[in-house]
C-alpha cells in the first residue's frame, strides 16, 4: 500500500507517542475526537478537533490514543436530502478492533493491543478438492453439548475445546464455516417482539468479534481478551488441521432503514457509504433495509481491508460473502462482474491463499448471478440443492401421487459431475459450492419430514420463510413412529448425504444434519436462540446411524480422487485432475437420449476414471435409482476394468454381511431410490467415448429443458 494513499492506515494506528486516528468522511464539515471515561464511556473526558487532509480524511494524533482507551467520533455538517448529521451523537469508528457498551446499551470503540502468540501455528491451507465445509454456528454448535464444561459451552473456547475438535476431526471435515461472527445487533423489529437475531447477519463493525460468543471471563476481561479468546480458537483449530472460514456481511450494516439506529457509517457520510436516489431514499437491494455503496472508493476500501485484518491478524482462511451480487454493483446498481472489488480481492496479496466463496445473488433486479463470478469465486449453487431435493424428494412423493415422476435423471447427472452447464470451462467444478441444506430454510431431516414450514413461532403469521422447499414428508407431516415412513425418510436422507458427499465441486454440511437435526418444520429460525436451533447431542440410534453414514461418505470422498476432480474433462483430450466419464444404463449400455430424459428409467452407472496430476489413478462405478421399485442393473464392461467392489449403499446404514465382490456384466438387484457407490480394479485404460460423449451432451441438454424449475 503506497505511503500517498489518502486511504491508507484508517482507523487507529499506534505511534511513539499514542496514535494516530484516521477517519474518512467526505461530507463532513467537521469531525472530533471524543476521549471517554474508563470506568463509565457515556463520559466525555475531552474532545479533540480533527483536522480534513488528503482524500477527504481526518485525522488527529494523541498521546491518549493507546491500549484501553474508549473513544467515539463527532461528525458536523450541513442539512440535505442526502446527509444526515447529528452533532450531539455518538459514532464508532468503522475501523475500531474493538468495542465496549454503555450502561445503556450503546456502543464505544477500544483501542487495544492485539498482540498474540501463534506459537508457530500455520494455516492447513486445504487444497479445494479436498475441501469439505462444516457450516456451524459459533453458539449452536456446542451450547448443549454436556461434554463440554458449562462455562464454555456455546463459546469460541467450546468450539475449540477439544471434544469438539475430536468430533470434527473424526467426522472427517476439513473446515468449518463460522456464521457472522462480526459485533451484531438484532432488529428494533425483533427486539420490539421479544425475539433476537440468532443467526447475527447483521454487522454493526466489521472488525470487532461478537462479544456474546466469548466466555463470561473473556466478556469480563475487556474487548482484548475476547479477541484472543478468538484467536485462541483459530489457533487450536489450525492445529488440528482445520481451517476456518468466516461468513461475512458487508452488503448491509445494523443501521437498517433512513429510521434505524445511527451508530456509525450514516452519521459519518451517509451519502458516501449508502446507495440513495437523488432524494436521498435508500436504494436497498438486500431486504434489509439499507444497501453499502460499492461503486464508492472508500466502501471498497473498507472491505478489503477489513478481510485483510482477519486474514492475517487473525489467520481466517476463507471467506463466505453474504449476498454478494451487491458487491459487484456499479454506479447504475447492475452486476459487473469485472466489478473492481471483486477484481480487488482476488488480486491483493495478503488474500492470496484465502478461500473465496460467493453467495451468488441478492434481492435486487437482476441479482441471481450463480455462474457469473470471476474465476477464483466459489460460489453456492442453488441448482445443485434444488435438483438434488427434487430428485429424491419432490419427484418421488408426485410419483406416488400420479404413477410417474416428472423428470428424468439427465438433470441430476450434470450436477453430479460438476454444473459444467453453469461455470464457466476455465472456473471447473470446484467453482461450485455444492449443499443440499444451509443455515437457511430446512434441515436435513425436516427436507423429509415436512411437506410445509411451520414458522408461527418466528411472529409473521408464517408468512415468513420460503414456501419453494422441494420437501417430502413420505406420507405424514411431522413426527412420527410409523415404521415404514421413518424407513423412507431415513433413506432419503442417506441419499441427499450421499449425491452431496459423491458429487464434484466443494461440498458443505450444515451442523447437525449428520445426526438428524430438526428444528420442528421452521425453515427460517434466524430468530431464536434456543435448543430450536442449536445443535442436539443427545441422540438415537438411528442418528448415529446417519452420523456414521456421513463419516464414511466423507472418508470415501478423500480416498477416491475421480470424486473430486479439479476441472472439467474435454472430449478427445486428457485433462490432467479432471475425470473421464462413461455413462451406462440399468442394462449396462451407454445411455440414449430416453435413458436420460425418462421419468420411468430413472436409473444410471456413472463410471468415472481419474486423469491423475498428483494422485494414484482411481475409478469408481456410482449407481443412482430414483425410483420406489427395486431394479436389476447389470454391471457395465469397459475397457480396463475387471472387478466392483461395493464400497457403500445407501438402501442401507451398514453394508457389513452384504456380498461386496463383484464382475462386469454380473447382474445385481438394486434397492427402492438409492445410489451404490463401487470402486472399480483393473488397469489404467482411459479411452474417450463418442457414444459417451454425445451421452453427455444429451444430459446438458435434458438439464437445460428442465432449469425452469431450478
Amino acid at each position: 500500500m503506497s505511503a500517498r494513499d489518502p486511504l491508507r492506515a484508517l482507523g487507529v494506528t499506534p505511534t511513539e507517542r499514542g496514535g494516530e486516528l484516521r477517519v474518512y468522511s467526505a461530507s463532513a464539515s467537521r469531525m472530533e475526537l471524543c476521549l471517554l471515561d474508563a470506568a463509565d464511556p457515556t463520559w466525555i473526558t475531552d474532545r479533540v478537533p480533527m483536522h480534513r487532509g488528503p482524500g477527504k480524511v481526518w485525522h488527529v494524533a494523541d498521546e491518549r490514543l493507546t491500549p484501553g482507551t474508549r473513544y467515539s467520533l463527532r461528525a458536523h455538517g450541513h442539512d440535505g436530502r442526502r446527509h444526515r448529521f447529528d452533532p450531539e451523537q455518538h459514532l464508532i469508528d468503522p475501523y475500531a478492533k474493538g468495542l465496549v457498551r454503555t450502561h445503556d446499551g450503546e456502543w464505544r470503540a477500544y483501542v487495544h493491543d492485539g498482540g498474540f502468540d501463534w506459537a508457530g501455528a500455520q494455516k492447513p491451507r486445504t487444497p479445494l478438492d479436498r475441501t469439505v465445509i462444516y457450516e456451524a454456528h459459533v453458539k449452536g454448535l456446542t451450547a448443549a453439548n454436556l461434554d463440554l464444561p458449562p462455562e464454555l459451552r456455546g463459546t469460541y473456547a467450546g468450539l475449540a475445546h477439544p471434544a469438539t475438535i475430536a468430533y470434527l476431526h473424526d467426522l472427517g471435515v476439513t473446515a468449518v464455516e463460522l456464521l457472522p461472527i462480526h459485533q451484531s445487533l438484532s432488529e428494533q423489529r425483533l427486539l420490539a417482539q421479544g425475539l433476537t437475531n440468532y443467526w447475527g447477519y447483521n454487522t454493526l463493525n466489521f472488525f470487532t468479534p461478537h462479544t456474546q460468543y466469548a466466555t463470561a471471563a473473556a466478556q469480563n476481561g475487556g474487548p482484548g481478551a475476547v479477541l484472543r479468546e478468538v484467536k485462541g480458537m483459530v489457533k487450536l483449530l489450525h492445529e488440528a488441521g482445520i481451517e476456518v472460514i468466516l461468513d461475512v456481511v458487508y452488503n448491509h450494516t445494523a443501521e437498517e432503514g433512513v429510521d434505524g439506529p445511527t451508530t456509525s457509517l450514516r452519521g459519518l457520510d451517509d451519502q458516501h457509504y449508502y446507495r440513495q436516489d437523488a432524494h436521498g431514499r435508500y436504494i436497498d437491494v438486500t431486504g434489509c433495509g439499507n444497501t453499502v455503496d460499492f461503486s464508492l472508493p472508500a466502501a471498497q476500501r473498507l472491505v478489503l481491508d477489513s478481510l485483510r485484518y482477519w486474514a492475517d491478524e487473525v489467520q481466517i482462511d476463507g471467506f463466505r460473502f453474504d449476498l454478494m451480487a451487491t458487491l459487484g454493483r456499479d454506479k447504475r446498481v447492475e452486476f459487473d462482474p469485472e466489478h473492481p472489488l471483486l477484481l480487488a480481492i482476488l488480486n491483493d496479496p495478503v488474500l492470496a491463499d484465502a478461500k473465496m466463496i460467493a453467495e451468488p445473488w441478492d434481492v435486487g433486479m437482476g441479482g441471481w448471478q450463480v455462474g457469473n463470478f470471476p474465476h477464483g469465486y466459489s460460489e453456492w449453487n442453488d441448482g445443485f440443492r434444488d435438483r438434488a431435493r427434487a430428485f429424491w424428494l419432490t419427484d418421488v412423493r408426485d410419483a406416488r401421487a400420479h404413477g410417474s415422476a416428472p423428470h428424468g435423471i439427465g438433470p441430476l447427472a450434470r450436477r453430479i459431475t460438476g454444473s459444467a452447464h453453469v461455470f464457466a470451462a476455465e472456473r471447473g467444478p470446484l467453482a461450485s459450492l455444492n449443499f443440499v441444506t444451509a443455515h437457511d430454510g430446512f434441515t436435513l431431516a425436516d427436507l423429509t419430514s415436512y411437506d410445509h414450514k411451520h414458522n408461527l413461532g418466528n411472529g409473521e403469521d408464517n408468512r415468513d420463510g420460503t414456501d419453494n422447499n422441494r420437501s417430502f414428508n413420505h406420507g405424514l407431516e411431522g413426527p412420527t413412529a410409523d415404521r415404514d415412513v421413518l424407513r423412507d425418510r431415513r433413506r432419503a436422507m442417506r441419499n441427499l448425504m450421499g449425491t452431496l458427499l459423491l458429487s464434484a465441486g466443494i461440498p458443505m454440511i450444515t451442523a447437525g444434519d449428520e445426526r438428524g437435526r430438526t428444528q420442528r418444520g421452521n425453515n427460517n429460525a434466524y430468530c431464536h436462540d434456543s435448543e430450536l436451533t442449536w445443535v442436539d447431542w443427545d441422540t438415537a440410534g438411528w442418528q448415529e446411524d446417519l452420523y456414521r453414514v456421513t463419516r464414511k461418505l466423507i472418508q470415501l470422498r478423500r480416498d477416491n480422487p475421480a470424486l473430486r476432480p479439479s476441472r472439467y474433462g474435454r472430449f478427445g483430450e486428457t485433462v490432467p485432475s479432471a475425470t473421464q466419464m462413461d455413462w451406462y444404463n440399468k442394462a449396462g449400455e451407454s445411455m440414449t437420449m430416453d435413458d436420460w430424459d425418462s421419468p420411468s428409467e430413472r436409473t444410471l452407472q456413472y463410471l468415472a476414471a481419474s486423469t491423475p496430476e498428483h494422485e494414484a489413478f482411481n475409478r469408481i462405478l456410482l449407481i443412482v435409482h430414483g425410483l420406489e421399485q427395486a431394479v436389476t442393473v447389470t454391471l457395465p464392461t469397459h475397457a480396463g476394468v475387471d472387478g466392483y467392489t461395493l464400497v457403500w449403499d445407501s438402501a442401507h446404514d451398514d453394508i457389513t454381511g452384504i456380498e461386496r465382490h463383484h464382475v462386469p456384466g454380473e447382474r445385481l438387484e438394486v434397492g427402492p431410490t438409492s445410489m451404490l457407490l463401487f470402486v472399480a480394479h483393473g488397469e489404467q485404460v482411459v479411452v474417450a467415448d463418442a457414444r459417451a460423449d454425445e451421452a453427455d451432451a444429451a444430459a446438458a441438454d435434458a438439464d437445460a429443458a428442465d432449469e425452469v424449475d431450478d
